[in-house]
């Protein structure tokens, strides 16, 4: 059964792109939806212009962009990913009866969290997100935002209430990281150990100081 990974419109591109390219590593199925929002964000932030009709095209072309922009730094197969329009709400994801593994929602922003923690339901990545948490299966939320104001806590207080498991996009330094992929990698691993998928996307702490400087 798939994961749905929910793209949002926070800044952090580079996340979902991480998390995306390990799962299908992992041998996992993805089912994709990409808000209208981050459309927005994924052109600011890499040039690529997200489209419906040519989503395999440019989904390659992004999963195979490094954090530092540079095209071409990953070989992808994106031949396990299943696209669904976010303003299709008839879509398969839409529905407790489609069977999924749960969901990720990265990078989360805040419009996007307030959305998922009242049930709003405005665009399939709601829709789905509500779906997973009614129907108990694992929701991961990295939210990507600074600084967090009370009523963005409180609704990832209810989220967390609700079961979702809120994954803050915050990098560590311990693991030994020399480039920003190393920290974008760090956080989407983070984010996948939440969801219980297997990676070697970090340095995992072992409880040795300055394991991370080590070799």
């Amino acid at each position: 059964m798939p994961w749905i990974v929910g793209v949002s419109g926070a800044s952090g591109t580079p996340y979902a792109a991480a998390v995306l390219r390990a799962l299908l590593e992992a041998g996992e199925a993805v089912d994709l939806v990409v808000s209208r929002a981050s459309r927005l964000t994924l052109l600011d932030e890499t040039g690529i212009s997200f489209r419906d009709a040519h989503w395999q095209d440019d989904l390659r072309e992004w999963l195979a962009r490094g954090a530092d922009g540079k095209p071409g730094s990953f070989a992808v197969d994106v031949s396990g990913v299943r696209y669904w329009s976010a303003g299709d709400l008839a879509a398969g994801p839409s529905s407790g009866s489609y069977p999924v593994t749960g969901m990720i929602i990265v990078p989360a922003s805040t419009a996007c969290v307030a959305g998922v923690a009242l049930g709003l339901s405005k665009d399939l990545l709601q829709r789905a997100a509500s779906v997973t948490l009614k129907e108990r299966r694992p929701l991961v939320v990295a939210v990507r935002e600074t600084p967090l104001n009370g009523q963005t806590l409180r609704h990832l207080v209810a989220l967390d209430d609700a079961g979702a498991s809120v994954v803050p996009a915050s990098p560590a330094f311990y693991a030994g990281a020399t480039h920003i992929q190393d920290l974008v990698d760090f956080v989407a691993g983070r984010v996948l150990d939440a969801a219980g998928v297997g990676h070697g996307l970090y340095r995992r702490w072992k409880g040795e100081l300055g394991g991370g400087t080590a070799g």
